[in-house]
């Protein structure tokens, strides 16, 4: 026998407070209200053409390939057509908006910032020894044993001993400093002496370093990330005041601080 539940409005936002995730939720609104007036100042519109092109790409990217899959899918998110196509419009506004103001600083940035866009394609095995992580780099350096056999032996993760210590394509800023200064002053393909931080001591292999090119890709990044700093200044200057109790009470982040912090002094 299936048991009704109801789930109401006030649920919903005593659930957001409890798991903490209502800074994220005013954040995201005020980015959008931050977005759309900036937007219309500029004088940025959104055509019905590029609003129906977004709305395909969204289904696309959502594998809604059917009309009963874009119903189930709008149902699940509690989100009707029209809020369907305000999420949309949204998507469009924010990204002709970043380009507005950032397409033409591209080539600055980059060049200004080149280093920071230096990739490097790495492998790496974490020890609680440094004296094993030693003597597995001097195996190394003699050709007693190769990183796929270390990472076999070493590396109690499943997933990760299967790609035999994998982390991908990362930039600098992905790394510690202390081991981002030894990656990229490395001669690839090549091991790095062990590196010891407070998860642990690092024995990492370098397979490739990879300078940046100004292509496509690279340039909606620093576009994003760009409009992302962008965003968390207009947000850092506003003064954000919340209303969300049910006795409609209005509080300011300042408020709410100063009542946590009353009860520590």
């Amino acid at each position: 026998m299936s048991e009704h539940f109801t789930i109401s409005t006030l649920d919903i936002i005593h659930s957001l407070k409890l798991s903490c995730q209502i800074p994220d939720v005013v954040e995201a609104i005020a980015s959008q209200s931050i977005i759309t007036k900036a937007a219309q100042e500029l004088r940025i519109t959104v055509t019905p053409e590029e609003l129906q092109q977004e709305g395909d790409d969204l289904r696309f990217a959502k594998k809604l390939v059917k009309a009963k899959d874009t119903w189930t899918w709008l149902e699940k998110h509690h989100l009707s057509v029209n809020e369907f196509e305000e999420l949309a419009y949204n998507n469009i506004l924010s990204r002709k908006l970043a380009n507005h103001l950032f397409s033409d600083q591209l080539e600055k940035h980059f060049y200004e910032h080149q280093l920071d866009y230096v990739a490097a394609v790495t492998y790496e095995v974490i020890f609680e020894d440094r004296d094993l992580a030693l003597e597995l780099f001097y195996a190394l350096e003699e050709g007693e044993i190769n990183f796929p056999e270390i990472a076999r032996l070493y590396i109690s993760e499943p997933e990760l001993r299967r790609a035999y210590g994998y982390q991908g394509l990362r930039y600098r800023k992905d790394f510690r400093p202390e081991i981002a200064a030894a990656v990229f002053a490395a001669a690839p393909p090549n091991a790095l002496k062990p590196i010891t931080t407070p998860k642990g001591v690092h024995l990492i292999w370098v397979e490739e370093i990879i300078q940046p090119q100004l292509d496509e890709q690279l340039r909606q990044k620093i576009i994003t990330e760009s409009f992302s700093n962008w965003l968390k200044q207009q947000i850092n200057a506003m003064r954000i005041v919340t209303q969300i109790d049910s006795d409609a009470n209005v509080r300011s982040h300042e408020e709410l601080l100063d009542t946590s912090f009353t009860k520590t002094k």
